[in-house]
């Protein structure tokens, strides 16, 4: 028993004696090898402010070293000098800031000019365009800038000559000099001459008299009275902007709608007369045509959760009488005095009454 003892003893020793010398080992050589150095790498950085489109030129860059590791392809190494031969800056670049290819460009290839912000509100394959407005036409101003609207339009039709393209009716006149001449050449002749007052007279119709039974020419006492027909045209457009947008700065870039803008009162503001719709290309050309035809545009306010579709009938001076029962009026032996020839409103005691500049 005792002699075991003494051999566990001898081989514990042994084996702390190892562990020992392999840790004295590993701390020298620890101790003997040195760390690696790190490797440093030359970079551009703009030294001085480079505007937009400005030449990028070695007089405005400077260099930083960063370690091998850390550099990145974006950055331009100065061993890369010749990148930097007739390149632009796309923007203004500020002191401090490490170079990358991003920044910059071929002169050649010019710089792109940036889009107005406004534009990035336009969802994709939609316009954004502008007609003329009034107080009435936008709901006394109600109707502002993210509203939903249904755009309403009211026309005037009249007849037309087909040829002439010009309202009905003609202008009448006298022809003389028709037919053969005497003692001339077998030609035929024209000529037109207008009644002794100067004055055309308008195309009218031959009529037979019920109780005379002899035939008479009736001609128009006015001019044609056109047609109004109003319509709602599109419906669920989204309002861009009521008025005009802000003009650029006069370093040419677009203004910074997140800038605290100046508090104007409100009786002070300009009246917009203008209002940026977003709508389709092909709906952008039916407002531009409705522009300049003279239609009169009307927006109606709509629930921007409301994104539903009705189908409307046009307004028609047939259609109000049919739709909402409106009698004509008979023609009875005796009427009001005075006479009335228009609907005037009342005036009120409280009414302003403005006079106008001598």
């Amino acid at each position: 028993m005792r002699r075991g003892r003494i051999i566990i003893f001898v081989v514990l020793i042994i084996i702390i004696g190892l562990v020992v010398g392999v840790v004295a080992l590993q701390a020298f050589l620890n101790s003997s090898t040195k760390p690696p150095e790190p490797q440093f790498v030359d970079v551009y950085i703009v030294m001085q402010k480079i505007l937009q489109g400005g030449d990028i030129t070695v007089e405005a860059l400077g260099t930083m070293s960063i370690p091998a590791d850390k550099l990145m392809n974006v950055m331009i190494p100065t061993t890369d000098s010749q990148f930097l031969q007739n390149k632009v800056a796309l923007f203004d670049l500020e002191p401090g800031v490490p170079l990358t290819r991003s920044m910059i460009t071929d002169k050649s290839t010019g710089v792109s000019i940036p889009p107005p912000q406004w534009a990035t509100k336009i969802p994709s394959g939609m316009t954004a365009i502008g007609i003329p407005t009034t107080r009435l036409s936008v709901a006394g101003y109600g109707i502002n800038d993210g509203a939903h609207v249904n755009v309403n339009a009211c026309f005037l039709f009249v007849d037309v000559d087909p040829s002439f393209q010009s309202a009905l009716p003609n202008s009448t006149t006298v022809l003389t000099g028709t037919g053969f001449i005497p003692d001339t050449l077998p030609v035929v002749s024209l000529g037109a001459t207008a009644p002794s007052d100067g004055v055309t007279n308008p195309q009218g119709r031959l009529e037979l008299d019920p109780s005379l039974q002899q035939p008479f020419y009736l001609v128009p006492s006015e001019t044609q009275r056109p047609r109004v027909v109003c319509q709602t045209i599109f419906q669920d457009v989204v309002v861009m902007k009521l008025g005009n947008f802000l003009l650029p700065q006069a370093t040419g870039q677009s203004p910074d709608p997140t800038a605290e803008q100046p508090v104007v009162p409100a009786e002070s503001q300009p009246k917009p007369d203008i209002v940026t719709l977003i709508v389709s290309p092909q709906d952008s050309i039916v407002l531009s045509y409705l522009v300049y035809t003279n239609a009169q545009i009307m927006l109606a306010l709509r629930n921007s959760s409301d994104t539903a579709r009705q189908a409307t009938e046009a307004a028609t001076l047939q259609f109000l009488l049919s739709q909402y029962n409106i009698p004509i009026p008979a023609k009875l032996p005796y009427a009001l005095e005075p006479r009335i020839d228009a609907l005037v409103a009342p005036s009120l005691p409280n009414d302003i009454v403005t006079v106008p500049p001598q």
